[in-house]
């Protein structure tokens, strides 16, 4: 039995030596004491220092447990067929009903995986029956060994040993199973292995599709296409399709009929391109029987090149037929940069990309006085990667709608640019307030109120925070949605007020109109205020007219949308002409969102500042834009205001003379230039517009125009050149991905000792941050996590002063469906491991669906065996012991400083105990003490006698002469006092006085 393992720190153990020096002490230090009290105090001390000592030691409490807890990981992935899942159940089931102890408390627990591991049944001392399905919410397409085996490590109670069995096909896809059952082993953990065996199915799986990741315009190349025919010894027919993808265009190479041995196959087809642009090439697979091929997931895979030219820009030219925005404002910027030699891409607001890969094909990205409505939030986030991490420029023209006055306040582009959007000075800010009018009425239900509420919350991203919101409703009566609040903070909470709006009953505007108007007109020192009235149905009453020329005249302005054809669009359009505002008609309510953003916007307008008389534009910094331009600029006539951010690496090279409505700090507002750099990109923002409004002196008359924009462009962009002979390729194994670069000179020398990092962009927007370092001479690798399909775009650094690379990679489908066989290898050699266990084993003859007479023999191996060993619970009690010592140590001293008489203690007792019950108290001898003090009176007396002088003799006295007393005295003829038997204490006191001078004389001695 090994002792030590009741102490954490058992070397302290040593000092129990100090017990024999102890007991020599104290027989000398003790020997003044009674028999019983010396060896008392023997006891006591001994029992203190050794108390001591285990505190040192850290002595704690252990126990063993005789439980034992099994714990089931069931696969439940993709590559598992449902008969075999099934079949997996039915036998857990019976193990369970067969084998467990529940006189011992055995425990059983149930784990499935797939992508991740849950636990279905945790560990429990009743006899569990699990249902026929497990799937629950389990993601399916791969398989996690490792993940359950952690989670089943964790379930395990403390005072129980455990197994886990694995009842798995031993695919594994992501994570190491392995890694992670060496540390069961070493925990003392069982591993049981019940491997899934099936005969391997027919699958058809396109591994992969490849072209050139960077395409030169008009040379050929070519697609191939990797085909694999596995588990059939017969020809599989289908139908292979090639499709090209651009922008929203589809074009179909190739669509044959196709005959598959088994067997790897290679498709090749010839390809050249003319235009630059970035182009996706996907790979389908139809089978003519699906009951040849069993996974679909696998029957298709994509690729894509990048035709690059010079100076690519994509420009964004945005046209709104409603808001006077025809097409083709910014055509004479397009043709200035073209007579530049930037090889420009023009995109309408309806025309925008679709991924971020779509934007690799070019090297800036530039929105022309585009509203934040045209966008959706995946769109903006596109933008803002492409720039941060992938290197591309980003450049915002402004106008009416560009900036503050388009809705951008607040929004995620916001972090990207220099200038906020925004006017952060209380003097300076315009405050605007919007009222939002929404018919509830019956007819209202359904998508019209659903499209009405979202859009109305939508509005109030665009607005300012010191901005007001009001929202009113109305059916037959008109009610107070949202009262007049500013923004601020409270944005969470009108959102929640608006998102309460339901439908109601009659149609009757004029109550919510009253209201809202009431509303705004408590709002004090508004520059703008605005009303915007939705219904869908002829309203009751009259009088409309002269109540909305009553709003105009309080300087509101009205706008009106008409939902669906059964609306009065007649009296509508009048209400808006009336209230200087617009009138919608609007057949669809999903366009209603981009209405109410669209007018929200308006109450941005004093963001704008116009002066039609000009004012000049004064250089304050250097900036590449002006490079070869002498002589200043010409005048503007308007711009959009905003907030230059503190940061050292804003530079603002033109800023506005007017106005100075904040002193010296005015510059901070009245910005008309200014970039940075923004991650691995450029941005630059130019507030004024590009000669449509504003700037019809730089379009008409300024000889510098295409030079200016053209610059500014060029600096913004992506940097282009010789990228010298770096080679990248990229592979995943296991979902993660692997990228590898070989870097070469001219002289085809390899380069070493380079510092390359670069950024990642998957599918979920997500960046992933990228450093390579060297394997080999010349070879540089990283890798990341690729477990969701879909592109990967890829830019790496090489160095200083040199061009990024922009590559990227595709993930098709996952390794689970490439799967159709099972690895009993891996799980063989998870069974191996120490503490070795059986490998269950599964017939395979029988088929895929396994029958009763196999589960009849998996029975035969009891999953629930003692051969582990018993668990061993400890629990530290150093401190309850330390504690202990001192309680000892107080009784120590007590005992042997104070002598108690417990004979007197227990006459007391008596005596009360006597009482407690009535009974007549019995005289009872003298005690020892009162003995004592009759004694001690005596001997005083006797020293007193011994001490006093002889009286004086008197003649009188007869006695004197010697003649007999004829009377006696007193003290003769006196009773003799009676007896008291002194001769035991005396003897005693005696004894227990020369003791005390015996030892007394000892010590002088020593």
């Amino acid at each position: 039995m090994n002792l030590f393992r009741y102490f954490d720190a058992p070397q302290w153990l040593w000092l129990l030596v100090l017990l024999v020096p102890i007991w020599i002490w104290g027989r000398k230090s003790f020997g003044a004491l009674s028999g019983s009290r010396r060896w008392s105090a023997f006891v006591l001390r001994s029992l203190v220092l050794i108390a001591v000592i285990m505190s040192l030691a850290e002595i704690k409490f252990v126990r063993t447990s005789e439980q034992l807890t099994v714990i089931y990981v069931l696969d439940q992935s993709a590559s598992v067929p449902r008969e075999q899942r099934l079949q997996m159940i039915r036998y857990v089931n019976a193990e369970i009903e067969a084998h467990r102890n529940a006189a011992r408390g055995d425990k059983v627990g149930v784990i499935v995986f797939g992508r991740t591991a849950l636990i279905e049944q945790p560990p429990h001392d009743a006899t569990i029956r699990l249902p026929v399905s497990l799937e629950g919410q389990l993601e399916s397409d791969a398989t996690n060994l490792a993940d359950a085996l952690k989670l089943a490590q964790s379930s395990f109670p403390e005072s129980s040993s455990g197994r886990i069995v694995i009842v798995c096909d031993g695919n594994e896809n992501v994570g190491d199973a392995r890694q992670q059952a060496q540390r069961l082993a070493a925990a003392g953990i069982g591993i049981d292995v019940m491997p899934i065996l099936y005969q391997p199915h027919p699958e058809i799986a396109i591994e992969k599709i490849t072209v050139p990741l960077d395409a030169n315009r008009g040379q050929p190349f070519e697609i191939r296409t990797v085909i694999n025919s596995l588990g059939t010894k017969d020809n599989v027919g289908g139908t292979l399709k090639i499709i090209r993808k651009t922008n929203d265009r589809e074009d179909v190479l190739q669509q044959e009929r196709i005959e598959l041995s088994p067997g790897k196959h290679v498709y090749t087809l010839r390809e050249e391109l003319d235009a630059t642009d970035f182009y996706t090439y996907e790979a389908r697979f139809i089978p003519d029987d699906s009951k040849r091929d069993v996974y679909t997931q696998n029957n298709m895979a994509t690729s894509f090149t990048n035709v690059r030219g010079k100076g690519q820009v994509l420009l964004i030219d945005y046209h709104d037929p409603d808001a006077n925005t025809p097409r083709g404002q910014h055509d004479f910027l397009i043709q200035a940069l073209k007579r530049e030699n930037l090889q420009v891409t023009v995109r309408s607001n309806n025309e925008l990309f679709t991924s971020l890969a779509e934007l690799q094909a070019y090297d800036t990205v530039v929105l022309c006085n585009t509203p934040r409505e045209m966008f959706t939030d995946e769109q903006v986030r596109m933008l803002i990667h492409n720039t941060r991490e992938l290197g591309a420029g980003l450049v915002l023209l402004g106008g009416e709608n560009a900036f503050g006055a388009g809705g951008w306040a607040e929004s995620e582009l916001e972090a990207a640019l220099p200038v906020d959007f925004q006017i952060r000075n209380a003097q300076v800010a315009p405050v605007g307030a919007l009222a939002m009018v929404i018919d509830r009425s019956g007819s209202m239900n359904g998508d019209k109120i659903r499209m009405a509420v979202t859009s109305a919350i939508a509005s109030v991203d665009v607005l300012a925070p010191w901005d007001t919101v009001i929202v009113t409703a109305f059916d037959s009566a008109g009610y107070m949605v949202v009262p007049a609040t500013k923004k601020g903070t409270n944005s969470l909470g009108i959102k929640k007020a608006i998102s309460n709006l339901g439908p109601g009953g009659g149609t009757n505007m004029e109550p919510g109109i009253r209201l809202a108007y009431e509303e705004l007109q408590k709002v004090k020192h508004a520059a703008v205020k605005h009303m915007v009235i939705l219904t869908d149905g002829q309203t009751e009453g009259s009088g409309y007219e002269q109540l909305i020329q009553k709003i105009q005249q309080d300087k509101i302005t009205v706008s009106t949308i008409a939902v669906g054809g059964d609306a009065d669009k007649r009296l509508l359009s009048q209400l808006a002409s009336i209230g200087r505002g617009r009138f919608y008609h609007a057949l669809n309510p999903k366009v209603l969102p981009r209405i109410f953003q669209q007018e929200a916007r308006k109450i941005s307008r004093p963001l704008i500042h116009e002066n039609s008389s000009g004012f000049t534009a004064l250089q304050k910094n250097p900036h590449d834009a002006f490079k070869g331009i002498d002589g200043g600029v010409p005048p503007l006539t308007g711009y959009v205001r905003s907030t230059v951010k503190n940061h050292p690496l804003v530079e603002v090279a033109l800023v506005a003379s007017e106005p100075r409505d904040n002193g010296d700090e005015s510059e901070k507002y009245n910005t008309l230039l200014a970039s940075w750099t923004y991650g691995l990109g450029k941005t630059a923002v130019w507030t004024s517009d590009t000669g449509q409004r504003w700037a019809n002196g730089w379009s008409n008359k300024w000889p510098h125009y295409d030079r200016f924009f053209s610059q500014l462009i060029r600096w913004s962009m992506r940097p282009s050149g010789d990228t010298g002979k770096y080679t990248v390729v990229t592979n995943t194994v296991n979902e993660r991905a692997q990228v590898i670069v070989t870097a070469m000179n001219q002289d085809e020398e390899f380069i070493n000792f380079l510092r390359m990092n670069g950024s990642v962009v998957g599918p979920d927007m997500k960046p992933i941050p990228l450093e390579l370092k060297q394997v080999s001479p010349g070879r540089y690798l990283a890798d990341f996590a690729a477990s969701t399909s879909g592109n990967y775009m890829i830019m790496i650094s090489p160095g200083a002063n040199q061009a990024p690379l922009i590559t990227g990679m595709t993930v098709s489908y996952s390794a689970e469906y490439a799967d159709r066989e099972p690895n009993p290898v891996l799980l063989a050699q998870i069974a191996a491991l120490q503490p070795r266990n059986r490998i269950l084993e599964q017939d395979a003859a029988a088929g895929q669906v396994i029958s009763g007479k196999n589960v009849d023999e998996m029975l035969q191996f009891d999953t629930f065996r003692r051969t582990l060993p018993q668990p061993v619970a400890s629990q530290e009690i150093w401190h309850w012991v330390l504690f202990a010592a001192g309680c000892l140590f107080f009784v120590d001293v007590f005992q042997r400083r104070v002598s108690i008489d417990w004979a007197y203690f227990g006459g007391l007792v008596r005596e009360r105990f006597d009482r407690l019950l009535g009974r007549r108290p019995i005289l009872a001898t003298a005690t020892p003490l009162d003995r004592l003090q009759q004694l001690k009176k005596a001997v005083a007396q006797d020293r007193k006698t011994l001490s006093d002088p002889p009286p004086l003799l008197s003649p009188a006295d007869p006695s004197v002469l010697g003649e007999p007393s004829a009377k006696p005295s007193v003290a003769a003829t006196a009773a003799p006092p009676p007896a008291v038997p002194v001769t035991e204490e005396i003897d005693y006191t005696n004894r227990l006085l020369q003791a005390k001078k015996d030892a007394l004389r000892k010590r002088k001695k020593n």
